[in-house]
């Protein structure tokens, strides 16, 4: 009887180090990155630098691998095993992110930022911070790193965008989340959400004007294929961000911590010269393709978006962070 009992124990931590997704094995401690972009783009090759350096850094106390095309999951699957304590990582955006601490939300808000610096100043404020620690102890998230980029995105449609006006009556594929979906609306579109890989033949179809999208996806994507312009809006600065359960964070030792946490962001902002570099490249092969790349003035665009920030209550917020990072409006 004693015996089945030290079985039965026995049986229930090692069911219990499963669930906590291997994190400990002697000395080492395990990380899974998870992206649901292909093993092909560059956020997933920024996320392999990463396991590497932290591999080789750690002197083999770490042992993180990357898995992409959501091999572990959707996003919001593998968000939810990190908060339950698994050894995940999972790339996100703001806007998700928003949906914990709803002030977060306006990073992905259109015409916030216009560069990546300011993107990455803004990672480093008070208000940011306050970010950080809210998701770790209120919704057991902790934020590894928000400098990786993926980018400014762009409109593509079958007619040039020289003004929001000619967004009237266009429906448009963007992200779901409402802040997108609100500054969207906001420039004259009708926006529509719909998984990336139904894009291109609703598109074709003519079930949807177009999307927007980062340059280097929409290359990837081939929409070049079915869309005639791409307008350089700019209206989002993609920010990405890798977060991580609270409670796996808290098993590493103060070192290791340390050493993610930098590492990531030196990663993040080493990469991001890479992505605009890459976009620039993808913009000059889709025009040898036939596609039309259009610069209107960024103005009109900017001057519509005033009213959704006053309607999703982030007036006074935008004025925050641009006196933390000496922005003007």
């Amino acid at each position: 009887m004693k015996k089945a009992i030290l079985i039965m124990v026995v049986c229930i931590a090692a069911c219990a180090a499963v669930f906590a997704g291997g994190s400990k094995e002697g000395d080492t401690y395990t990380l899974r990155i998870s992206t649901s972009q292909t093993e092909q783009s560059l956020i997933t090759r920024t996320y392999q630098e990463l396991a590497d350096q932290l591999n080789e850094k750690s002197g083999g106390r770490l042992n993180v691998t990357v898995f992409p095309s959501g091999q572990l999951g959707s996003d919001e699957d593998v968000l939810e095993q990190a908060i339950l304590g698994s050894a995940v990582a999972v790339n996100t955006d703001a806007a998700r992110m928003g949906t914990y601490v709803y002030d977060m939300g306006i990073l992905m808000m259109g015409y916030l930022f216009d560069t990546y610096e300011e993107c990455a100043a803004v990672t480093e404020t008070a208000t940011f911070q306050s970010w950080i620690e809210q998701l770790a102890a209120e919704h057991g998230i902790r934020i590894l790193s928000f400098k990786f980029y993926d980018g400014p995105r762009n409109f593509v449609t079958n007619k040039p965008i020289n003004t929001p006006a000619d967004l009237k009556g266009l429906t448009i594929r963007t992200i779901g989340s409402p802040v997108c979906v609100e500054s969207i609306g906001a420039l004259g579109a009708t926006p529509t959400s719909m998984t990336p890989s139904e894009v291109y033949n609703a598109i074709q179809s003519k079930a949807i004007d177009g999307c927007e999208n980062q340059d280097t996806s929409t290359f990837s994507s081939r929409y070049f294929e079915v869309c005639k312009y791409l307008t350089r809006t700019e209206h989002f600065q993609l920010m990405q961000g890798l977060v991580c359960g609270e409670k796996w964070f808290q098993t590493l030792p103060e070192d290791l911590q340390q050493l993610i946490l930098t590492t990531a962001d030196e990663v993040g902002e080493a990469s991001a010269q890479r992505v605009i570099e890459e976009s620039l490249a993808c913009e000059e092969q889709m025009a040898a393709q036939g596609m039309v790349i259009v610069n209107p003035d960024k103005t009109p665009f900017k001057e519509a978006m005033i009213p959704a920030y006053e309607k999703m209550g982030y007036t006074e917020l935008r004025e925050q962070l641009y006196a933390e990072i000496g922005k003007t409006v």
